[in-house]
């Protein structure tokens, strides 16, 4: 059996709100609680298991690989938010898009604070 990250654990002040925001702003299915968690699945089985907190957490990095048309989509939700994004992790290049390895890629926060990534082709490829 190959060796798959099958779920990490996002904490969050709102789990069912961070996991919501994520679900909708990457078109997948909504959020199903289990046991203290509010999951988000992505596809090939792997989870986003969202935990609520009350206690302060680091504001970590996730990044998804997506197709062209997955990009495009999750673009125009990102926009049509209003939300702040960036080209590059440092936040030095606001409003705009990278195009690593010769796809594209952008970068924004979850509510929570949490650094979000989606790029259409793998870095270094």
């Amino acid at each position: 059996m190959p060796v798959t990250l099958n779920h990490t654990i996002v904490h969050s002040g709102d789990a069912e709100a961070g996991a919501a925001f994520l679900s909708e702003i990457l078109g997948v299915a909504a959020p199903r609680p289990f046991g203290p968690f509010v999951e988000v699945e992505l596809d090939g089985g792997m989870r986003m298991d969202y935990l609520q907190t009350d206690e302060p957490f680091v504001q970590e990095h996730y990044a998804f690989l997506v197709g062209e048309d997955d990009f495009d989509a999750t673009f125009g939700r990102i926009t049509e938010r209003g939300l702040t994004y960036w080209a590059d992790p440092h936040e030095h290049e606001p409003g705009r898009i990278n195009h690593h390895d010769g796809g594209r890629g952008v970068y924004w926060r979850s509510p929570e604070g949490h650094k979000l990534e989606i790029i259409t082709r793998p870095y270094g490829g």
